[in-house]
């Protein structure tokens, strides 16, 4: 059985014939997730403003949301239970941040306190913990990603908890390279799947 393309999240479906016949999802969930994260910590160090909350929440419900689900189905058809667990998990975790956030706002409950918000961003910096040391085992563009999530979600857990904004600010700068280490994975995994070789180290 031979093994075609280069994919840190997947491995290849295969027909008796040894052809591929599914693409690669990982370098979709990867763009959804990097480029939301991208966009929220770009508010959460203060370099865009507040206005750009919409913007940030339509990606958060449709790109960083929908299309990491839809990711994780696929990832599952393929047999990669990382890469399903990861995918539809962090999708979900998008559409619910939005609803933590816009939920006061149409009347269907109440705030979410800073208390609250620091246990509900530790409890995923846990998850993201344990999927950190499940890819000691893959390549390093991916340990990276998921080694600064890891450090994202506690920082932002705890800039809740103290209501520092000087640890908000550094948790946005040090989220936006977490972001822009996704995009790359999913740049590089795009690239050596076109040319059939590696084109960006992984």
């Amino acid at each position: 059985m031979t093994k075609t393309g280069a994919s840190a999240l997947a491995i290849e479906d295969v027909t008796k014939t040894g052809a591929s016949v599914l693409a690669n999802p990982a370098p979709l969930g990867l763009m959804g997730f990097g480029a939301t994260t991208v966009l929220l910590n770009l508010h959460n160090a203060n370099i865009i403003s507040a206005t750009s909350l919409g913007m940030i929440f339509a990606m958060g419900i449709f790109y960083g949301g929908l299309a990491q689900v839809i990711a994780g189905i696929l990832e599952f058809r393929k047999g990669n239970t990382f890469g399903m667990t990861a995918f539809t998990s962090y999708g979900m975790f998008w559409i619910a941040l939005v609803a933590l956030l816009q939920f006061p706002n149409m009347g269907w409950a109440a705030s979410v306190d800073s208390a609250s918000m620091g246990f509900f961003l530790g409890v995923w910096g846990l998850f993201t913990a344990f999927m950190f040391v499940a890819t000691l085992k893959k390549n390093l563009a991916l340990q990276i990603v998921f080694g600064s999530l890891t450090v994202l979600f506690f920082l932002l857990a705890i800039a809740d908890f103290t209501g520092s904004a000087m640890i908000k600010t550094i948790a946005g700068y040090e989220g936006i390279l977490c972001g822009l280490s996704a995009i790359y994975l999913a740049c590089a995994e795009i690239m050596n799947d076109a040319y059939g070789k590696k084109v960006l180290p992984v």
